[in-house]
């Protein structure tokens, strides 16, 4: 059974995902979470703890689920295809809303750097797996490969995030990390 803190982070999560950061509000979270008023700020004593609390949540969340799919063993470039595109496809498919959080908290730490320290840390450690991986796939200029391998990356996040819901990934996975590994 969740704790008070994890009920209220998830429900925390799930407000900034569906209304936007702006939503995030000790009450609110209470609120969304089935809790007596007051148990958020219990654990999360200002609005900067909260959202740090989130970030370091969401974080937690998706090294866990996404590190379990990316962890699949895989033979050849075809099978890194089909486990990249499993991970795309739980980021904007069951776990939509925790990605739609993320990108929020993204877009507003320019105005809050200290809160983005583990969204920044997880995915420098995304960075680090996929340039090892594009190497290890014979990338000829694995710096460039990378930029271009997380620039799709968000891309198509945010495309069936935003646009598409239902567009498909596997073949533009195939296509951008083909152009990735080429000369």
């Amino acid at each position: 059974m969740p704790t008070t803190r994890e009920r209220a982070l998830d429900a925390a999560v799930r407000l900034v995902g569906d209304q936007g950061i702006r939503a995030l509000t000790h009450a609110r979270v209470d609120d969304h979470a089935g809790l007596p008023r007051g148990s958020t700020s219990n654990h999360f004593r200002t609005r900067a703890a909260l959202l740090s609390g989130v970030t370091a949540w969401i974080a937690e969340q998706e090294t866990r689920d996404i590190g379990a799919v990316l962890s699949q063993p895989f033979d050849d470039l075809d099978g890194f295809i089909d486990v990249y595109s499993a991970a795309i496809e739980l980021l904007t498919g069951p776990h939509a809303v925790r990605t739609r959080a993320r990108y929020a908290l993204f877009l507003d730490a320019a105005a809050e750097p200290e809160l983005f320290a583990p969204l920044r840390a997880q995915r420098e450690g995304m960075a680090a797996w996929a340039r090892n991986l594009l190497v290890a796939l014979g990338a000829q200029h694995p710096d460039a490969a990378l930029h271009a391998f997380m620039a799709f990356s968000d891309g198509i996040v945010l495309h069936r995030l935003s646009v598409d819901p239902a567009a498909p990934v596997r073949e533009s996975v195939a296509v951008a990390v083909r152009g990735c590994l080429a000369a």
